[in-house]
């Protein structure tokens, strides 16, 4: 059975919706859930569905990123996790803890990678007149949102979407594309997951 970390920054949604699926034959089981912010409200979610919980505030290293994630990964050993899944993360890692974890750091991000990697991927999208939108989850590596695509999932951009309901429309795909790519994931298999 792996043993999964999962990184959030707020609500927690993509979170859920991996914990969510890691229950009866699922190969994986969380044990851990943290958090860069105390206040991210989807920790109390974890904690209420009986998951360890950790809040390191980014806030309180200043600019010392290595600090930050020093304290970080602290907590992470601490659940000697297999697989960790970042999940609404919202901070740039350094190439050192992408290290530390390499070949077993996931992350989900809202667009057809390599398109848009960074913020404000739907109004990129938007802009650009793309007929199409989705979600990507990949491997982590040093370079931002450019390591090993693990899956894809797509919709069609709608006549007069706007940023808000493009994002929403994506986000209810994520829920659907995380738990699928963790699960094949978890066996040992990198094989890209396809949904339309």
């Amino acid at each position: 059975m792996k043993r999964v970390a999962i990184l959030i920054s707020g609500g927690g949604s993509n979170m859920l919706a991996l914990v969510r699926d890691m229950a009866g034959d699922h190969p994986a089981r969380p044990v851990l859930v943290a958090s860069n912010d105390p206040a991210a409200t989807g920790l109390e979610k974890a904690a209420a569905l009986g998951i360890p919980v950790a809040a390191i505030d980014h806030r309180a290293f200043g600019r010392d990123r290595e600090a930050f994630e020093a304290a970080l990964a602290e907590k992470i050993d601490a659940a000697s996790p297999d697989i960790l899944c970042l999940a609404g993360f919202m901070r740039i890692l350094t190439p050192g803890f992408i290290r530390r974890y390499e070949g077993r750091m996931l992350n989900i991000h809202p667009s057809l990678l390599p398109k848009y990697p960074g913020l404000h991927t739907h109004a990129r999208a938007l802009a650009a007149g793309d007929t199409e939108a989705g979600c990507a989850v990949h491997e982590v590596t040093a370079e931002l949102d450019a390591g090993p695509i693990l899956g894809q999932a797509r919709l069609p951009v709608l006549p007069g979407d706007t940023e808000a309901a493009l994002a929403a429309r994506v986000l209810t795909l994520e829920h659907r594309l995380y738990p699928k790519v963790l699960r094949r994931f978890a066996t040992g298999d990198r094989t890209p997951v396809l949904l339309d």
